[in-house]
């Protein structure tokens, strides 16, 4: 049994009350994980277990699968998002996650990074298309599906403090052919 960090990235109804859930940890990279009864009204893990939440919890490895133990949430993206346009982000950049981190590799550098581009799409954007593509493009990168050189340096910087100053017509051009590009190379 070890804790970690987990972004809730999926849920999937299993029998009567049960329930497996995508998990994407700091320590285990993306894992599938069941909860038992969970969907019961009396289940203490029914909120916890939410998509797009941030949480700690316990994991217990079974003859097949992950099993849940305990859990306490951080924080919901998903609900911290102050509009329609934010939601859709957070939406948006976990199913990103779901279609092309599909590893049970420790990426903690990633995780980190995703939890901070998280923080910064539920805030109000004045240039969310552009700081989404600079997020697709750095995740693009730590994936190692597009070459550094063939990226502009904001998607390269790991930092999204002030991303939204860069904005130019011509960077959102070269992060969609990049972008482009990778989405053709991941065969996905």
């Amino acid at each position: 049994m070890y804790t970690t960090e987990a972004l809730v990235c999926g849920t999937f109804n299993r029998n009567t009350a049960d329930r497996s859930y995508l998990l994407f940890t700091k320590e285990a990279g993306m894992l599938y994980a069941e909860a038992r009864s969970v969907r019961e009204e009396r289940s203490r893990q029914r909120f916890a277990l939410q998509d797009f939440s941030l949480v700690r919890v316990s994991l217990i490895k079974g003859k097949v699968t992950w099993k849940i133990g305990s859990i306490e949430v951080k924080k919901n993206f998903f609900m911290l998002a102050t509009d329609k346009a934010a939601r859709g982000s957070v939406v948006s950049l976990t199913r990103f996650l779901r279609r092309f981190y599909g590893t049970q590799e420790a990426a903690p550098a990633l995780f980190d990074y995703i939890v901070s581009a998280l923080e910064c799409t539920v805030s109000t954007l004045k240039e969310r298309e552009f700081v989404e593509k600079v997020i697709q493009a750095h995740l693009f990168l730590s994936l190692g599906y597009v070459d550094e050189k063939t990226l502009p340096a904001c998607a390269i910087s790991s930092s999204l403090v002030d991303v939204e100053s860069l904005y130019s017509e011509e960077l959102i051009k070269l992060l969609n052919v990049s972008i482009e590009k990778a989405v053709a190379t991941s065969h996905l």
